[in-house]
Parts: structure tokens; C-alpha cells; sequence
């Protein structure tokens, strides 16, 4: 009889419309405010997991490549916390593949630790619920808290372990009539990694308050605006609300930015193309690329707006997915 206890999940990542920015609980991953989000249909990763009592230590293969680097560290540290609530010791064999266009510029950490997380659920009989899942796929990247949902979801911030986790948003199918265009600028490794910018701006800017002060707003105004349909509403408070989060790494000391030029010029078309009648909203994350949410009735004519200054393997459209976590048997 076979000791080894075996599970494979999917989970798609998602774009927050609503930011999370800073920590109040670093080791925990507890933010300082709610954000929400949208989980795309066309990127996801793939996890198998298998525990043995005969493997010596964890080992993670990603894409065909055995990691060893600081990546899979932090993975084998979340693997003790897998442990812990399985009440095991074995150790695991991770293999993961990420379906994520390598020119997306789209970091994979949040359907990565979603997919991980319902893999050893299943593998080691933990039985979580959605929100224990949530929980804990947090503590291996906070937005992966998101990912265990398809459509909308929000992230409660709550105030410790136990009340900090995400739940869905009922859209009623809008989700079906919308998509997300991406505008790749820039795919290379960030000179300021997203956890480094939000504690650098946590820590010194004189703006970030007043961002902390809005965001409760936000939230109540896009759910509004998710529950009656209303896209013009959603886009313009997700499109303030990513500008204030880039403005308060502006207000840091010393000031630093994400965006470069071209993140400019993409928003630039995306107001051309709201006055002529065919609207889109963008938001940024930590980096340069756009995203650009639309109603997919207006997506064609907003990427021929866009290749008229970006190449055509810059842009990428996706649907948002209803799904949420997929257990692959």
C-alpha cells in the first residue's frame, strides 16, 4: 500500500481594481487596507503536489526546472506552515506550471500560492473551507487570497490570522460582458520590488494617509457600482484609486515611481478613445505595464488604438473567469 498522498489544483491570477498597499502584519501578510479584484480566464498555474515519508526534503520544479533559489525558500517556508496544519512531517514534491504568456510582465505569485494551497488541501485531507483556504494561501502571497475566487473578489484586511481572507463578490454574470487588456512595457525584474515599495511608502510618504484615508470609500463605491452594473462608475473610481497609489511613491523619502513613458502614452489612449465614445479604464500595479478594463463590446477598438503605438505581441486581452479553484484529478 501506497504511503504517498497525492493532490493537483488550478487557480487563475487576478488584477486588484482596488489596491492593496502595505502591510500592518509583515509576517502574517495582514494588509493595511480591503482591496478588490478580478481573476482572469487566461492566466493560470497548475500545481501537483505529492508528500512521501521516504523524501528527504521539499523539491519544487517549475515549468521543467528544478528551483533552488530564493523563490522556492520561501515556498519550503510555506510548505511547514502546510505541515503544521496537516499534523505531518513528510516533505513534498512540488511541480507547477505557470500558463502565463512570458511576455505578460504578470506576476504569477497569486494563482502560484492559490493553486499550492488547494493542492496540499486535497492531498493531505485538510478539508478547508474557501475562506480557511483563503487564509491560507494569504500567507504565501497576500493577493493569492483573491485567487481562490473567480469574478470579483474582495480581501477583508481584518486584524490577525483568523479574520483576514477573501471573499467573492456577486456580480450576476456581469463579469461575462467585460475583459482586461494588458499593455506590456516591461517584462524585466523591477529595480523595487512590490514588497519593498509599499513598506518604503508605508514607512515615509506624506501622501500615503491620505490614501488610507479614501480607500474605504473606493470599496463601498465599486461595490455600488458592481451591484448595479454601472461600468463608467467602477472604471472611474479603479482608475483614481490606482493613481493615488502610484502618487503616494511619489510622496515617499525619497520619491520613487513605477511608471516610465510609455505607461504615459498608454494612458493618454485610453482617454482618446473614452471621448470618442468607446470607454476603457486603466490601472497600474507595481511596474509599468497597463491594464485597461473594458467592455468587451469596445475591446477591438481599443486595441487598434493601442497598436497604432505599441507592437502587437505588447498587448494581450483576457477574459475575467467566474471560476474559481479547479481540482484536477
Amino acid at each position: 500500500m501506497s504511503l504517498k498522498q497525492h493532490g493537483k489544483a488550478r487557480a487563475h491570477t487576478n488584477i486588484a481594481l482596488i489596491k492593496y498597499w502595505g502591510k500592518a502584519d509583515e509576517s502574517l501578510i495582514i494588509p493595511m487596507n480591503n482591496s478588490i479584484s478580478v481573476t482572469l480566464d487566461k492566466f493560470y498555474t497548475e500545481t501537483e503536489v505529492t508528500f512521501n515519508p521516504e523524501y528527504k526534503q521539499d523539491r519544487l520544479v517549475l515549468n521543467g526546472q528544478e528551483v533552488t533559489d530564493d523563490e522556492a525558500t520561501k515556498i519550503y517556508r510555506f510548505m511547514d506552515l502546510v505541515r503544521e496544519r496537516g499534523n505531518t512531517s513528510m516533505y513534498a514534491h512540488i511541480e507547477s506550471v505557470n500558463f502565463v504568456p512570458t511576455a505578460a510582465g504578470l506576476a504569477s505569485s497569486a494563482s502560484a500560492y492559490a493553486a499550492l494551497s488547494a493542492a496540499c488541501n486535497v492531498a493531505l485531507n485538510l478539508n478547508l473551507s474557501d475562506t480557511a483556504l483563503s487564509r491560507l494561501a494569504r500567507r504565501g502571497s497576500g493577493s493569492a487570497c483573491r485567487s481562490i475566487f473567480g469574478g470579483f473578489s474582495e480581501w477583508n484586511k481584518g486584524y490577525d490570522d483568523e479574520t483576514s481572507y477573501a471573499h467573492s463578490i456577486d456580480a450576476n454574470g456581469w463579469e461575462n460582458d467585460l475583459s482586461m487588456i494588458f499593455v506590456v512595457i516591461n517584462n524585466k525584474s523591477k529595480k523595487i520590488s512590490s514588497r519593498s515599495g509599499m513598506s518604503h511608502t508605508r514607512q515615509t510618504s506624506r501622501f500615503y494617509q491620505y490614501w488610507l484615508d479614501h480607500v474605504d470609500d473606493d470599496i463601498s463605491d465599486v461595490k455600488d457600482a458592481i451591484h448595479n452594473k454601472n461600468f463608467n462608475k467602477l472604471g472611474e473610481v479603479i482608475e483614481e484609486n490606482g493613481l493615488r497609489m502610484h502618487a503616494t511613491n511619489l510622496g515617499s523619502q525619497p520619491p520613487f515611481t513605477y511608471l516610465v513613458p510609455e505607461s504615459y502614452q498608454a494612458m493618454e489612449i485610453v482617454h482618446q478613445c473614452r471621448e470618442a465614445g468607446f470607454p476603457g479604464y486603466f490601472t497600474m500595479d507595481a511596474g509599468p505595464n497597463v491594464k485597461i478594463l473594458t467592455e468587451k463590446k469596445n475591446q477591438d477598438y481599443i486595441i487598434n488604438a493601442l497598436l497604432k503605438t505599441f507592437r502587437e505581441d505588447q498587448i494581450i486581452a483576457s477574459d475575467i473567469t467566474q471560476t474559481s479553484i479547479e481540482i484536477i484529478k
